[in-house]
């Protein structure tokens, strides 16, 4: 088992890491790019750019998600499941009911997601991005505290939280809310403004959860921040992660700005 763990880890990281930058990189020129181009286009133009390039832009996009979320399971499963000095700090112990309602918690949380961010609190990002944040902290607490999570661990169940979340948000609201929006241009119509913003603002969420993703996907490498340094004790070690999350929430925010004085000759 582990040589078969040290051959499948790097082909399947390869392999993350590729699917990854296919699927982030396509978020980022929807969000950064296109949106800002796409508004300088009259009804004409939109009828023939949109249909020929958004199908093929999300093809990539919708599986690259896929691939990403596959493989990321697939590493979870290799790195810290099957290791439990990894995942839990000591090779002794087993999983206990608090690993296991934690680990239950990393992959449902998107339907709670679904729901809140569905009701008239989701409809305003500040807010969504407030409950958000709490939850979080609640979550990274109790990974901690109570399932006795070691830092690498609780930082990559945050990081498949939002990596569920997103991926979720591709398959089940963007794809098929753009699916409608293309036909509606390709028709010569109007979308559905419904349509738009339930598209627009899944699309948005997935921006601003992508760069605390990241960080936390490079848990190995970030252990400086683990506990013993900056005056961290290990026990709050956890905080670093909300302040990551503060972090990559206002440099999103900043690009945001910034795609939206960038201009064409």
């Amino acid at each position: 088992m582990t040589d078969l763990s040290g051959f499948l880890d790097p082909l399947f990281r390869w392999l993350h890491v590729f699917a990854g930058i296919t699927w982030i990189g396509l978020l980022y020129f929807f969000n950064f790019v296109n949106g800002p181009f796409a508004a300088t286009l009259d009804a004409d133009s939109k009828k023939k750019v949109v249909p020929e390039l958004m199908p093929r832009a999300l093809f990539w996009f919708r599986w690259g998600a896929a691939y990403t979320w596959i493989t990321g399971i697939l590493l979870l499963g290799i790195v810290f499941y099957s290791k439990t000095g990894t995942f839990l700090g000591d090779p002794g112990r087993s999983w206990g009911p608090g690993t296991i309602v934690m680990v239950a918690v990393t992959f449902l949380t998107v339907f709670l997601y679904d729901a809140v961010a569905k009701s008239g609190a989701g409809k305003n990002i500040k807010t969504l991005a407030i409950i958000g944040f709490i939850f979080v902290a609640i979550a990274l607490y109790l990974m901690r505290s109570w399932a006795h999570f070691e830092y690498r661990s609780y930082l990559i169940h945050i990081g498949a939280m939002f990596g569920t979340i997103m991926a979720f948000n591709v398959w089940f609201r963007i794809w098929p809310n753009q699916k409608k929006i293309i036909t509606a241009v390709k028709n010569g119509e109007a979308p559905d403004a419904g349509v738009v913003a339930t598209a627009g603002a899944r699309s948005r969420h997935n921006t601003y959860l992508s760069l605390p993703l990241i960080w936390a996907m490079l848990n190995f490498h970030t252990t400086y921040f683990a506990g013993g340094n900056l005056g961290i004790p290990g026990d709050w070690a956890w905080t670093t992660m909300l302040v990551i999350i503060l972090l990559g929430w206002h440099i999103i925010w900043q690009c945001y700005k910034r795609a939206g004085k960038v201009k064409g000759f």
